[in-house]
């Protein structure tokens, strides 16, 4: 499992990113986050929800209420504009970091 630290830091790219492929709701990003990490990331609703309004508030994610197929209402998220170019900055400064990271521990010759 991963730091309690080093999980909250993330917390932002990884659901920029998630969402960045479609809009979705909090219980399937939650799933998301848990199947792409093979379990070293098994977050719960109180990490999620305030980061999600967090991120709705500096206006980089969208959210609506919408029926799902078994007619119960699910609040959904969605990239904004500006929260395409905030994933784009943040991709670049934790692919610095990975590659400083690689290079201290012998994983990569030289950063790119």
């Amino acid at each position: 499992m991963l730091t309690r630290e080093l999980a909250g830091a993330a917390a932002r790219p990884i659901i920029l990113a998630i969402l960045s492929h479609r809009e979705n709701y909090g219980y399937a990003i939650l799933q998301r986050i848990e199947v792409l990490s093979g379990g070293e990331l098994s977050w719960d609703d109180s990490t999620l929800y305030p980061v999600l309004h967090r991120l709705e508030s500096q206006g980089l994610l969208t959210s609506s209420w919408q029926k799902a197929d078994n007619q119960r209402r699910r609040k959904y998220y969605g990239l904004t504009a500006k929260g395409q170019q905030e994933l784009a900055v943040e991709k670049q400064q934790w692919l610095s970091v990975n590659a400083v990271l690689a290079q201290l521990w012998g994983l990569k010759p030289q950063i790119a």
